[in-house]
């Protein structure tokens, strides 16, 4: 008997079953695959250098389930490149009994392959991870041009971002 992943088979109840896009888990190896070239899609990503990759990848692992990045890519594509990404954290409260919240975070498809539901299969499955995590709320923040693909992931407007960069 196969055994398939949770991704696998949410794709297949979804319909998707013909889809060669996999969604997984963040690989060390993906600095090769254009991970960061991806993010620089986003916001300013200066390219790190392997060692630079693999330590910071190391210490997102070390936080297990509390910070989960997927990544969308075809694995029958030569290259394998990183079509899109989003990663969840998980943060820890005091409030509502200890309870915990997530947050969506660096979600972004490349613009090559905008428009084939990748996001929305990212962000899908973040919130699935979650609500599996025991989560009373995913938040994130978006641009006003975003509210729309967002409702489409079951989000609503609450509140307003504020925000000091440094």
């Amino acid at each position: 008997m196969a055994s398939t992943s949770p991704e696998s088979a949410a794709a297949a109840a979804a319909g998707e079953t013909n889809d060669p896009i996999h969604i997984r888990r963040l690989e060390l190896s993906d600095h090769e695959r254009g991970f960061l070239a991806l993010l620089s899609q986003l916001s300013a990503c200066p390219d790190l250098t392997a060692s630079e990759f693999a330590a910071r990848f190391a210490e997102l692992a070390a936080q297990g389930d509390d910070h989960v990045i997927l990544v969308a890519e075809d694995p029958s594509a030569p290259e394998r490149r990183i079509l899109a990404t989003g990663c969840l954290f998980v943060e820890r409260k005091f409030l509502r009994g200890g309870g915990k919240a997530g947050h969506v975070e660096d979600v972004v498809v490349d613009a090559a392959a905008r428009g084939r539901g990748l996001g929305l299969r990212i962000v899908r499955r973040l919130v699935e991870i979650a609500r599996d995590a025991g989560c009373y709320k995913v938040i994130l923040d978006c641009t006003p041009e975003l509210r729309a693909y967002y409702a489409k992931c079951g989000f609503v407007e609450k509140g307003v971002q504020m925000a000091v960069y440094f």
